[in-house]
């Protein structure tokens, strides 16, 4: 727009230096300017003007050269427990630092139509179960592997799977998403990278890498922002995964009855001056220890020397064998990649036929409930020493359990709900590591190592008048004590049913006292149980619920959110099923309707699952 000196009290001169200068100013200069012309005397209206015209266009200067000309980089997640969401979240903060233009989602939360705009993508996914996609994962692997997914020329991605090697289908979805990517048009930006449960530093360089090739390192002060910020994050949380507490024991409960074939274990630890806070529906996770006669029945059989010093870390740290195997390696889990190390130390052909291709069934069965000393006896002899035996074996993985109390009511403490595992396999008695040693070896005053991982996909509704179904057999029942015990401290008004499921009434009626008081205040609103053992023909949670149909289809109608936690083979499945029948029987909707509004439903955060 042209200024008129005719229309205006400006000179002919004044009029003319105006016109240059008004269409030359960004729309933060004529913000300032409308601003200061009200504001400034008008004696030094011309001074400041040019100081500040000169500062205004010396920092665009510098904003442009500390800005690097980036395309938009797109991180999205697929996480069940929570580790690749921490992961891509972290990866944000660091772009972020370095000027890029990043966008974060859930795959769930993702638009699919705007794939087509996407720059650079970069994905972070674990692989649930036998090969599955996570359930925030799921509607975007179906889309990108469907018909309707676009060509995607011109799009960089790079992706980093998460998985455990123990599975068959070690990081599936990951390999998923980068061959589909690849197949689409899309060009590699950097290589995928696989990670086992031990997966900080792998996952770690793939970021170094990621942010390397993107440009990282543009400017030396974003690089001292990334680090002070790096440095002031590690302080405010002393205590982490790569960094324990030592919790202290203060009550190991068995919670079955006299005849029971359970064992399970309600622990109390001591979290007091930890800085370690945690919300419902987070886990906690423990560094276990191997059990000594296994531990020493493996060194006997080598004939090897206990004391023998050798490496248990990346920095060359080392140990007396014996201390190694007792807390830094694991040895109960037999996987392929351990036989094909393990395979190079032994000329026995009964475990290289077994690593044959066409062998894989074979495999399999040879796989399943064995340990490293099977492994050490079956194939014999060796040529690996002590210190080459240790490299071949993973390091111990933490275990993960559900916590069972709020925060909010016992900020000093954490509790657990722990199944103990006992089994007899191929002639030998044998138990699961930790949950062996909480029953076994572990006594009030003793000290374990934890530390809280958190589950941002499996929490309360942010509303506390929202109405909650949490349905949660044997010990999945724990992080819904967690719930109950929330909503009590903070006098939630919200409707809750539990449904909970064990083998016997008389015995396994885990927290029977909590529920029954809470019932009875009102924190919890209704209860159905299932003792499966108690009826001549088998009853499980998800019978009480086609029994209570019409109310569970009623309370979903209202809103309510369902959680559910357990085992993932068959209950969880069985319960998803359960819920598809109700609404198909309750609300005359089709299957692929009432999987359409399950679909929904994870979409909202209105059906949670934390299952193992």
């Amino acid at each position: 727009m042209q200024l008129k000196v005719m229309n205006s009290p400006f000179s002919e001169e004044q009029a003319d230096t105006l016109n240059k200068l008004l269409p030359s100013l960004t729309e933060t200069q004529r913000i300032w300017l409308s601003g200061f012309l009200a504001a400034a005397p008008q004696s030094s209206t011309v001074s400041v003007l040019s100081e500040t015209t000169t500062n205004l266009q010396a920092q665009e200067s510098e904003s442009a050269q500390a800005k690097p000309a980036t395309r938009v980089v797109t991180i999205l997640f697929g996480s069940e427990t929570g580790n690749c969401q921490s992961l891509a979240e972290g990866l944000k903060q660091r772009l972020d630092e370095r000027g890029f233009q990043v966008a974060l989602s859930s795959m769930d939360d993702f638009k699919t139509k705007e794939l087509k705009k996407v720059e650079d993508l970069l994905i972070i996914t674990a692989t649930h179960g036998e090969g599955d996609p996570p359930d925030n994962a799921i509607s975007f692997h179906e889309f990108l592997h469907g018909r309707k997914a676009p060509k995607l020329e011109g799009v960089r991605f790079a992706v980093l799977a998460l998985g455990d090697l123990s599975y068959e289908f070690f990081c599936k979805t990951g390999k998923d998403f980068d061959q589909r990517l690849e197949e689409l048009g899309a060009e590699r930006l950097y290589p995928r990278v696989d990670c086992d449960i031990d997966f900080d530093d792998p996952a770690a360089e793939w970021i170094e890498g990621v942010l390397k090739t993107l440009g990282e390192a543009n400017q030396g002060a974003a690089a001292q922002t990334a680090q002070d910020n790096g440095q002031s994050s590690t302080a405010a949380s002393a205590y982490s995964r790569t960094n324990p507490f030592k919790a202290e024991v203060l009550e190991n409960l068995n919670l079955n009855g006299r005849g029971s074939n359970k064992e399970t274990r309600h622990l109390e630890l001591s979290i007091e001056d930890s800085g370690l806070s945690f919300e419902p529906g987070d886990s906690l996770g423990i560094y276990p220890e191997n059990d000594t006669p296994l531990v020493d029945q493996i060194i006997s059989e080598m004939d090897w020397n206990p004391e023998e010093p050798v490496t248990v870390g990346k920095q060359g740290d080392t140990a007396p064998l014996r201390e190694a195997l007792l807390h830094h390696f694991e040895i109960t889990v037999l996987t392929k990649p351990l036989l094909e190390k393990a395979a190079q130390y032994s000329e026995a052909n009964g475990l290289h036929d077994l690593l044959k291709a066409g062998q894989e069934e074979a495999l399999r069965t040879y796989l399943d409930g064995r340990d490293v000393l099977d492994l050490l006896r079956d194939f014999a002899p060796w040529t690996f020493g002590e210190s080459e035996f240790v490299q071949i074996l993973r390091k111990m993985p933490p275990r993960l359990y559900s916590i069972a109390s709020s925060y909010q009511a016992n900020p000093d403490e954490v509790h657990l709900t722990i199944g103990t595992v006992r089994y007899t396999a191929h002639g030998r008695d044998r138990a699961g590591v930790c949950s062996a040693q909480i029953a076994e070896r572990t006594e009030p005053g003793e000290y374990i190592n934890v530390y809280v991982h958190k589950n941002p996909n499996f929490k309360l509704p942010e509303n506390p008048d929202t109405p909650i179904i949490m349905v949660g057999p044997g010990t999945g029942v724990a992080p819904f004590r967690s719930f109950l015990e929330e909503r009590e401290e903070l006098e939630a008004e919200g409707k809750t049913w539990l449904f909970f499921g064990d083998q016997h009434f008389r015995t396994d009626f885990l927290y029977q006292v909590d529920w029954q008081r809470w019932l009875s205040e009102g924190v919890l609103t209704r209860m159905d149980v299932a003792f499966s053992r108690d009826t001549e023909e088998k009853v499980y949670v998800q019978h009480r619920m086609l029994e209570k149909s019409k109310e569970f289809y009623e309370w979903l109608q209202e809103g309510a959110v369902v959680y559910i936690c357990g085992d993932e083979k068959h209950m969880a499945k069985d319960v998803h099923e359960t819920i598809l029948s109700i609404l198909e029987q309750e609300g005359g909707l089709s299957r692929e309707e009432a999987e359409a509004y399950l679909t929904e439903m994870r979409k909202q955060k209105r059906y949670q699952r934390d299952v193992y």
